[in-house]
């Protein structure tokens, strides 16, 4: 899960500053010291072990279950290479946000700066008067891709919810207690997973409607427990029995790359989070070595359940790692486990969208139809994200294009122009301006390639994805 933003007030990112709804920023101010990193409402602040551990979860959801497919989409050898040459890369642009935040907050005299922000200083200290003039659409270029990846991830949810249930619900007659042979499944025909996913809609509305994050935290906190158990029964399965890989391609086509990559940033997009987590931190100056270490964690899960899983499956792997696991009780009860995860961090993920569009039609109502109208586009928001996963029922391209779309714009191509605009007046080696530019121009590649296969793919009738567990049942 990406860019979690957990505020305690309706509109307003009181957790992004640690200050209460009776303190006003420019109270808490008065408290900050230039050239600090020290932030205000250190009574809230959050030790280094919190830290990483929010850092972890925000990593863990259904773009892991989706790496195996990308590893195949990528082959056995480049594809584990490229998610390590992407993970340096997502961890270097991290940091140069971090760096850029830094920078403007002790020029500015400021105690925090969220990522829009930053853009926004980071035009303003151009050279250039026109984009200087313009700053503000740093903000909302930001805002924009923001919304575009929290509800893509919303999207993806819907699928992934309707397709585990789907497969779990119709091979419920023969589902056995036997995990370890293969067996027939003869399985019983039910409704289509668009109707899985009309059938989720109600719920979730209701989810959403729970303004007050807090009240959400039970929830959270099971909803983490629930994934973590299904992760290691995933991977104490994965790493039994592994058949023979030699025919499996060690480079695949590279007509297939572009969603390896859309799959992989999605998985790795959780840049947005990055300077909330750090602004909470007791100790800020601990950060970066924080964000290493939790990305390296992060890196070696990634790039363990991706190859294992496609080393165990082959070429019957599909869209989520979960739909390939055997008929079994113990097996269906871990695909019902992290989707009754993946539904609880829906309202996390929905957060932020919601953060950012409900003022703007709030603000234009009277008083007394604040509520009515923050719930009515709520709903229209939730309905939204389900008309997009109806439309795009494929798990694995839903993946692919938002992270192409939105999620290489926030991690791969915004981060390191803004680098080059914040530092210019200072003068930047060649060296640096010419790597960022690569990173940048890279990340576009991916941007408009992904986009493109991605989009080709949802077109052609002939590549629809494999429907059944073909590796421990086949009807």
């Amino acid at each position: 899960m990406s860019t979690q933003r957990l505020r305690n007030e309706d509109y307003h990112d009181y957790s992004s500053t640690d200050v209460s709804p009776e303190e006003s920023p420019s109270e808490g101010l008065s408290h900050f010291s230039s050239g600090s990193y020290q932030r205000f409402g250190e009574r809230n602040s959050t030790t280094s072990l919190q830290t990483l551990i929010h850092l972890l979860k925000g990593n863990i959801g259904t773009g892991l279950l989706g790496l195996p497919l990308a590893v195949k989409n990528a082959g056995i050898l480049l594809g584990p290479l490229s998610l390590l040459v992407i993970s340096i890369v997502a961890v270097h642009c991290m940091s140069i946000l971090v760096k850029c935040a830094h920078h403007f907050c002790r020029r500015l005299n400021k105690p925090y700066m969220d990522y829009g922000d930053t853009v926004m200083c980071g035009l303003e200290a151009n050279p250039s008067a026109w984009i200087r003039s313009h700053s503000h659409w740093g903000r909302h270029i930001v805002d924009f891709f923001l919304i575009i990846t929290q509800l893509g991830f919303c999207c993806v949810y819907f699928v992934f919810l309707a397709d585990n249930f789907k497969q779990v619900l119709e091979a419920a007659n023969g589902t056995t207690n036997n995990c370890h042979h293969n067996e027939t499944v003869i399985l019983t025909p039910t409704m289509d997973s668009r109707l899985y996913m009309l059938s989720f809609l109600p719920f979730l509305v209701l989810l959403v409607f729970i303004r007050n994050l807090r009240a959400l935290t039970i929830f959270s906190l099971l909803a983490n427990v629930s994934m973590l158990v299904s992760l290691v029964m995933i991977y104490q399965f994965i790493v039994q029995r592994i058949p023979d890989p030699s025919h499996l391609p060690l480079v695949a086509s590279w007509k297939t790359y572009p969603l390896f990559f859309g799959t992989a940033i999605f998985s790795f997009e959780s840049i947005g989070m990055v300077l909330p987590l750090e602004n909470k931190m007791k100790d800020p100056q601990k950060f970066p070595v924080l964000l290493f270490v939790g990305m390296a964690i992060v890196t070696v899960l990634y790039i363990s359940l991706g190859s294992l899983g496609y080393l165990q499956f082959g070429a019957n792997i599909q869209g989520s790692l979960t739909l390939n696991l055997p008929n079994c009780w113990l097996y269906q009860s871990v695909k019902l486990l992290y989707s009754f995860g993946i539904f609880f961090t829906y309202a996390l993920q929905f957060y932020v969208p919601a953060e950012i569009i409900i003022p703007f039609f709030v603000s234009r109502v009277p008083d007394r139809c604040h509520l009515l109208v923050d719930l009515f586009v709520r709903t229209m928001l939730v309905c939204l994200t389900c008309v997009l996963a109806v439309l795009i029922p494929r798990l694995d391209l839903v993946i692919s294009l938002v992270g192409s779309v939105s999620s290489s714009a926030l991690a791969l191509i915004i981060p390191p122009l803004l680098e080059i605009t914040t530092f210019c007046a200072e003068g930047l080696s060649p060296l640096l301006i010419a790597k960022d530019v690569l990173i940048s121009s890279l990340g576009f590649v991916g941007f408009v390639v992904g986009t493109y296969q991605a989009l080709y793919e949802l077109i052609q009738p002939n590549n629809a994805p494999i429907s059944l567990n073909a590796t421990h049942a086949s009807v």
